[in-house]
Order: structure tokens, then sequence, then C-alpha cells
């Protein structure tokens, strides 16, 4: 009898929102020290993975549109470069199913990026707690070796320092994008100032949602005033969060355009979801969790 095909891998490429994001300096090469909160809800992009004798990816979904499966791609340069550091001979069929808005503060790319660092090591026998892994993520984007823990954390420096966090309270999380794109290397070149204040001291744990909307009012997204001057929607999108009924804080993820909302539990958020559809239909809208 024929051997069976090997079943096919999935792994989900989850948001990355920045809770709080401090600008807390500049190197001499150009990046940018931060001091970031990290939440990855359960939402996301999903990447599938068949045996295949080369490399290939197909983009589907929602977002498919807004990517091109090219040498560009997050995704390939990803798979590329682990199959170079552990010389890997075999190949991999991709097929990713982009459901988050492209260029949007949420890390979708440097998500799918570390996506596929996982599910390959899976599919070539890599093992997952190998150190080159790590600094395949680095040189792929800062953003990717926070994806690739893809669990509460705090990244400092360039976001190669991470401290995991206990898990977030139970909560309702709300995300909202009004489907536009902002450079990032923009925002970054409208800060006001580069050497701001370190979060400082963290709680170990947040009873509730509540108590967590708290300690994060004590704390900024540096990069939301430029971001909010480029792009007036994202004024928009937060005037809209602050007057929802049972809101306990709402702020925009990373440098924009997405933002989010946090409530006590889901039920609030996803009634906050339904309303805002509604009224603004040509928005991105998703209710979640926090985790």
């Amino acid at each position: 009898m024929p051997t069976p095909p090997a079943p096919r891998l999935s792994e989900q490429a989850r948001a990355k929102v920045n809770l709080a994001l401090h600008v807390t300096g500049r190197r001499a090469d150009g990046y940018h020290e931060l001091d970031t909160i990290a939440a990855f809800p359960p939402l996301g992009d999903t990447l599938h993975a068949d045996p295949a004798d080369d490399l290939s990816l197909t983009i589907k979904g929602p977002f498919a549109r807004d990517l091109t499966a090219d040498g560009d791609n997050l995704v390939l340069r990803a798979a590329l470069a682990l199959r170079e550091a552990f010389a890997v001979q075999a190949g991999a069929a991709l097929v990713l199913e982009k459901r988050l808005p492209v260029a949007s503060g949420i890390g979708g790319g440097s998500a799918d990026a570390a996506a596929a660092l996982r599910i390959l090591c899976q599919l070539w026998n890599i093992k997952a707690t190998d150190p080159r892994l790590h600094e395949i993520a680095a040189r792929l984007g800062a953003d990717v070796p926070m994806c690739l823990a893809s669990a509460p954390l705090r990244a400092q420096g360039i976001g190669d320092r991470l401290t995991p966090l206990a898990v977030f309270p139970q909560a309702g999380f709300l995300l909202v994008n009004p489907r536009i794109e902002v450079a990032t290397p923009d925002v970054f070149r409208a800060l006001a100032s580069r050497e701001n204040p370190a979060i400082g001291t963290m709680p170990q744990t947040f009873p509730d949602a509540r108590q967590l909307a708290t300690f994060l009012r004590t704390t900024r997204n540096d990069l939301e005033p430029p971001a909010t001057a480029l792009a007036t929607p994202i004024r928009d999108v937060l005037a809209a969060l602050n007057g929802l009924p049972d809101v306990l804080l709402a702020r925009m993820s990373g440098s924009g355009a997405t933002c989010f909302a946090i409530f006590e539990d889901a039920p609030m958020a996803s009634r906050a979801a339904t309303t805002l559809q509604q009224a603004r239909p040509d928005w991105w809208v998703a209710a979640t969790t926090l985790s």
C-alpha cells in the first residue's frame, strides 16, 4: 500500500498588541530603544504547511490582495533563513490565510514570520529550543522575537530583551482599524522626543481587567501623538472607542493604525463590536479576549 501523505500542519500567527509602548532612546545605529508590554490575543492569521520538494507560498483570506508572495514576503524570508541556517534540503508548500490588516501596528508580518519558523521547525524536525532560531528571528525584524514567543511579555532594548509576564486577566478585547496603512518610519520621524521615561516597575499579576486598565493608564504609547497627527482617522477610532459603554481603556497599538479597547468581559467587547460595525461598516472590527 502507498504511504499516506503526512498530515498538514497549521500554526496561528497571533496579533501582537502593544498595551504600552515607551520610546526611551535612540542608538547610534539608528535603532530606537523601546520599553513595551505586548499581549497576544487569540486572533490572527493562520499558516499551513505541507511537505514539498521546493519552497512556495500561497496567500488567501480577506487581506490577501495587500501582500505579494515574492522574495520580500517575511514568511518566505523566514523559511529561507531557517533552511540555510540548518542546511535543510526539503521544501514546504506554505499557505497563509491573511486575516489581519497589513501595516496596522499589530505585528501581522512579524507574527507570520514567527509562525513560519515555528511550523517549519515541526516540519523539518528542528528543535524549537535551538538558539539559532532566535538569532534568525532578530535578523528578520525587531518584532519577530516577540512574536516567536507569542505570549505576554515585556520587551526592552530594540525588542531583543524579553521578560515573560504572567498571563493577563480574563478581559474583553476589541481591535479596530480604519483600513488605512501607516508607515512606521514616518511615525518615528515625527516623534517630538526620543528620550522618554521607561515603564518602571510592573505588578506581578493583575487580579482583573479593571486593575490592569488602571495600571496601563500610568503608561503611554509614545507613538500615538505623531501617528494621529499623520493619520487623523486614528483619532476618529479612539474617539469612538472611548465613547463606548463599559470601556476601561482605549489606546493605539504600535505605530498604528489599529487601536484597542479593554472591557471587563468578552460579552461587553462583543456588544461594542456590533455597535461599531453598524456605525462604521468601513472599519475593520474584531472582538476577542485578552488572553
